[in-house]
């Protein structure tokens, strides 16, 4: 009987690694879409503060319904991980956007993409902290080579000015974004992933507002026209577009993707992130890295590629057979969690003739 559930594991879990890979490309060209959105209203007169508390309302009522639906006899699971599901708002939703949109109001949308990007290597370091999984040789150099990168991705050497601001917002958003991957991985806590992403979404847009309305976020909009280098829009062209593509469903497609694969994958497949954020603000925007910053941003890749390349993918295998559902003729220790009866009925079928 263990051969059969060795069979069902091997015949599902490359069709749950492919949707995952679909899901996480899906999501990581839907957040490259933010800042390009986010930069056309600030140029238009709108703050930083009110370009993401207006794509965090568009999102959350946009999850409303189906977050609602999807938490229906649940709502004893968002009691008992109110932290981890307050913390995801505060840090992995809002923490990252904000922190995000203030830097790409003074800088590259593409460099502080990067900057966010490393991300990938706070997982690893936190999960040296955290669990004990001590990191490999290969991913300490790859750390080295993207500190290179980043240095040289922001022109320092040259004597460039540096917007110190920029920078500092650009690595908060790394840690939001770091809090993301390690977060929405987590799928031990039987939260729908709709659900997180709509709970998240609404804890964010609340903050936001509250802290706008007490005077701590600057809060300013305007209904001119926004222009792009190919293209002038309504203002509620890039509004809506922000809220549902580039926020609603890109969390349910990451945190969808990071469960699948795991945080370390889901992590390192996020990086085409930047690559289509760079062919958004290129094409939209203008915005071309000279070949010091072009150069340093492929180190930063290559640096977080040989990190990932560096560490062992056991997460994501584990989290792929963790809650055994019961199949007729097998027992439940020994099917994985991606399997339904429908998909383990075949192989009993025939290990039965």
């Amino acid at each position: 009987m263990s051969a059969v559930a060795n069979d069902i594991a091997r015949v599902t879990a490359p069709r749950r690694s492919n949707a995952g890979l679909l899901f996480a490309l899906g999501a990581a060209v839907s957040f490259g879409m933010s800042g390009i959105f986010a930069r056309g209203l600030i140029d238009a007169g709108w703050t930083p503060g009110a370009a993401v508390t207006v794509r965090m309302w568009v999102a959350a009522l946009v999850l409303l319904v189906p977050t609602l639906l999807a938490l229906r006899g649940k709502w004893g699971l968002v009691r008992r991980h109110a932290g981890m599901v307050l913390v995801y708002g505060l840090l992995a939703v809002t923490a990252a956007q904000l922190c995000y949109f203030q830097a790409v109001a003074v800088m590259d949308v593409g460099i502080a993409l990067l900057i966010e990007y490393t991300a990938p290597i706070a997982v690893v370091f936190w999960l040296w902290v955290r669990r004990g999984e001590k990191p490999t040789r290969r991913s300490l150099l790859g750390a080295a080579i993207a500190f290179i990168g980043l240095v040289l991705m922001l022109d320092v050497l040259t004597g460039a000015q540096v917007n110190l601001g920029g920078i500092l917002f650009a690595l908060g958003a790394m840690i939001g974004a770091a809090t993301y991957f390690v977060l929405s991985a987590r799928a031990d806590t039987g939260l729908p992933p709709i659900a997180l992403a709509g709970l998240g979404l609404l804890i964010g847009a609340i903050g936001l507002t509250v802290a706008g309305a007490v005077g701590v976020l600057p809060i300013a909009w305007t209904t001119a026209d926004v222009e792009y280098s190919v293209i002038t829009v309504p203002w509620f062209v890039p509004v809506l577009a922000m809220g549902v593509i580039a926020t609603a469903l890109a969390y349910i497609l990451g945190i969808v993707s990071t469960r699948m694969l795991g945080s370390r994958l889901a992590s390192f497949i996020a990086l085409s992130e930047v690559v289509a954020a760079m062919l958004f603000s290129a094409l939209m925007l203008g915005q071309v890295p000279g070949p010091v910053q072009a150069m340093g941003g492929a180190l930063v890749l290559a640096g977080v590629i040989i990190v990932k390349l560096g560490e062992p993918a056991t997460d994501a295998v584990a989290e792929q057979f963790v809650e055994p559902v019961p199949v007729e003729g097998v027992p439940a220790s020994v099917v994985p969690a991606s399997v339904t009866p429908a998909d383990a009925a075949p192989v009993v079928a025939a290990e039965r003739e």
